[in-house]
């Protein structure tokens, strides 16, 4: 995007009976579609809520020694 543009804010006040439906969008996509959109809502999540992405956990197993 460059510097200089704008990005404009549009909203549309509708009753709640009148609302659409985002289920039955979702459900007439492709599984595939489905599957990126929510792996892009889980790196951004991801990267406000932690400010990276999580790696994999350590596991550490403290052996006695006699």
């Amino acid at each position: 995007m460059k510097p200089d543009s704008k990005i404009q804010k549009i909203f549309k006040k509708v009753r709640i009976e009148e609302q659409g439906n985002d289920f039955k969008y979702w459900q007439t996509q492709p599984y595939e579609t489905r599957l990126e959109t929510l792996e892009k809502i889980r790196q951004e999540y991801h990267l406000w809520k932690y400010g990276t992405e999580p790696g994999l956990q350590r596991v550490y197993k403290i052996v006695k020694r006699g």
